[in-house]
């Protein structure tokens, strides 16, 4: 027996470490299930729940772990059980997740502005999803404590439900702290000012030498080019590619014998 198999049997089963759930009520995609488990674990979430998935064996799929892309750890410790009462044993905030106005149910608000105040407060916090073509039933709406709407554009709202999952995780991951942005390039170092004013300097001889620059009547030409360059924060790399160009135009352009 594999290891989701053996869930389904305990669907109580709550991994330690982890106050927050994805649940996906009856999902008829493979795809969606995976693509979700890889919307979650990029945002640090690892405790996906499907309550009656099309497909028994969903989570071994061939499009299913494909579609998670690196994620399958995900699905391999996702539980799969019979209701939605099960998938939400143990959560004190269940927030539903859907975009038709009903007459009754929980309050309505946009994820970002409930998940704020929410977070830090030591709730077990489940979000629901319904099933792709109809989204969640009133009675699991009236299971939930929310029902968070998405503000999409007034015109067009259809979201791909892993796309849901991704915008309800960020939000929530970002709620609780987010993740710092690693940098992508290393620092340059920067110029400094003894750089910079070789670099003038060097301007100064060329501009005059091509005509541009009449050292007679300068006005503020050489104090307005510092103001450029200071502004411009340069780093030593880029000074030298500036005071390559120079080289080039003064040979572009010899001065008269």
């Amino acid at each position: 027996m594999n290891p989701a198999q053996d869930r389904t049997q305990d669907p109580t089963r709550d991994d330690e470490g982890d106050s927050t759930r994805f649940v996906l009520i009856q999902p008829s995609h493979a795809g969606n299930v995976g693509a979700a488990a890889r919307a979650m674990k990029v945002m640090g979430f690892g405790r996906l729940v499907l309550v009656q998935p099309r497909w028994a064996d969903v989570l071994q799929r061939d499009e299913t772990r494909a579609l998670a892309s690196g994620a399958t750890d995900v699905l391999d410790a996702a539980r799969v059980v019979a209701t939605l009462a099960d998938a939400l044993h143990g959560v004190s905030h269940a927030c539903a997740t859907a975009m038709t106005p009903r007459d009754f149910g929980p309050p309505t608000a946009a994820p970002r502005d409930h998940l704020g105040p929410l977070a830090g407060q030591g709730h077990t916090v489940a979000f629901v999803f319904g099933p792709e073509r109809t989204g969640l039933a009133n009675d699991d709406v009236y299971r939930c404590h929310v029902c968070l709407s998405i503000p999409t554009h007034p015109g067009y709202g259809s979201l791909n439900l892993a796309q849901a999952v991704q915008l309800m995780a960020y939000d929530w991951r970002q709620a609780l702290g987010g993740f710092a942005v690693a940098p992508r390039t290393l620092a340059a170092p920067r110029a400094d000012g003894a750089a910079v004013d070789g670099l003038l300097d060097h301007w100064q001889q060329v501009l005059q030498q091509i005509g541009y620059f009449d050292p007679a009547t300068p006005k503020k030409l050489m104090p307005r080019l510092r103001r450029l360059l200071q502004r411009a924060e340069l780093s030593q790399e880029e000074v030298h590619i500036l005071r390559g160009i120079a080289r080039a135009a003064a040979a572009a352009h010899p001065p008269p014998r």
